[in-house]
């Protein structure tokens, strides 16, 4: 950032004032709000009294170097991720390319082989080799490949059995399930949706009804639950929308609704974000909430909402920042959930991908206001439909779009211009519109 380093939110004597009050009536969701508060505020104390001039530092090499281990050796604390394997190298390989910290070739192959692996005869990838195909695992492969972005990481993926696999859990009232025989919610009609657009096998049959289903996890509150009539959720509520963005259309739901719910769920104290009305503050949710933001602002402004969508403060931006530098980064690598709690790769993923949002989603001419602390903590943009890096997107987009269509009987009769709105078209710009 150029200039003098602005003034942190903890340094003012009115942030003291956002902690809550229980108005006398002590809960046990008060009392667990309490304790979270009382931890942040002992992390913000203790910055205060070392540093004078405020210049949070996201650790670099400290998280490359828990990273690049990660990608070799995973100790047996992880065996309870054996059937999250693909996700594993996802959050990694994603991480890393926020922090531009390139991918030695040999590792980038030996993920390859690894995927390829993981890839079940009948399409789609499991959790693991030998393991049943499964919707999650399917989407954090893709990814993964397509964030190494070379022709053997491509080729790895079975764009005929893929379709196959995700005829085979899609339902006649327009939802997904996860696996065949497996539980539906909206997390699964995203994951389809995004591998679907990536490897251009997305047609308006395959999700045929899905727009409709989705549309009814909207509730009252403006969030969106994992199925119709449940609480909004914040991980649900960016796979349903991400979903309609790439299927072009988000502009049914009820965007302002959506607007307040989401921009509520950043706290006040904290600066962090909830996943639900009246729970903690959770790193994770820096994405899954902030990441909602950009498809907002592309949304709004689509529906002539001019004057939303020209409202660069959506959120508190440097509030996020603040949480994730200062309450979120372990001093030996990796992020967390909040302060007391472990690094793992799914947080770290997660922070970091939340930071980049934070610190790009805006006016372009203002960018280096964004940046919170020097201008190392600066990391790569990404991508708030699919969380890899844009460039990664379009690579793969126009890779999969020079290849035919699968010899499917279900494509008959779809040209190019029966499907879907082209997938390139939801990009999600964080800037398109500023």
């Amino acid at each position: 950032m150029d200039g003098a380093p602005r003034t942190l939110r903890c340094f003012n004597e009115r942030h003291t004032a956002e902690m809550l009050s229980d108005d006398g009536v002590e809960t046990v969701t008060s009392v667990e709000q309490n304790k979270v508060e009382r931890s942040i505020e002992e992390v913000f104390t203790a910055y205060k009294q070392i540093h004078s001039l405020p210049q949070p530092t996201l650790l670099r090499e400290h998280h490359y170097l828990y990273l690049k281990k990660g990608l070799r050796h995973l100790s047996d604390a992880y065996e309870c991720l054996d059937a999250s394997r693909p996700w594993l190298c996802f959050w990694i390989l994603h991480s890393l390319e926020l922090l531009e910290e390139p991918i030695p070739s040999a590792v980038a192959s030996d993920v390859c082989q690894f995927l390829s692996r993981c890839q079940s005869p009948t399409g789609g990838f499991a959790g693991g080799p030998g393991q049943h195909a499964h919707l999650a695992p399917t989407y954090a492969a893709v990814n993964a490949l397509c964030i190494i972005g070379t022709e053997e990481a491509y080729n790895v993926i079975h764009r005929e059995k893929l379709l196959d696999f995700l005829w085979s859990v899609k339902q006649p009232d327009g939802s997904f399930v996860m696996h065949v025989g497996g539980e539906v919610d909206v997390r699964s009609a995203y994951c389809a949706a995004s591998v679907a657009s990536l490897t251009n096998i997305l047609t308006p049959k395959l999700f045929e009804d899905t727009t409709s289903w989705i549309l009814r996890c909207q509730n009252w509150e403006g969030g969106l639950s994992g199925v119709p009539g449940l609480e909004a959720h914040g991980g649900y509520t960016f796979c349903g929308t991400a979903a309609l963005v790439i299927l072009g259309k988000e502009h049914m739901l009820d965007l302002k609704a959506l607007l307040r719910w989401v921009v509520s769920r950043q706290m006040r104290f904290e600066g962090g974000f909830q996943g639900r009305c009246n729970k903690l503050v959770d790193g994770c949710y820096s994405f899954w909430q902030a990441g909602l933001l950009p498809l907002l602002h592309r949304a709004l402004f689509k529906e002539g909402e001019s004057e939303l969508s020209r409202q660069r403060w959506m959120f508190e931006q440097q509030a996020l920042q603040e949480y994730i530098l200062l309450c979120c980064q372990n001093p030996t690598g990796g992020l967390v959930d909040k302060p007391g709690k472990s690094r793992d790769f799914y947080h770290t993923c997660y922070c970091l991908s939340g930071l980049s949002v934070a610190q790009h989603f805006g006016n372009q001419e203002l960018h280096h206001e964004m940046i919170l602390g020097r201008e190392e903590n600066r990391l790569a943009p990404t991508h708030p439909v699919y969380n890899i890096c844009p460039e990664k997107v379009a690579q793969a987009l126009q890779h999969f779009l020079r290849l035919p269509a699968p010899e499917d009987d279900r494509w008959t009769g779809a040209s190019a211009g029966d499907r879907l709105s082209d997938p390139a078209s939801a990009s999600g710009s964080v800037d398109n519109q500023s």
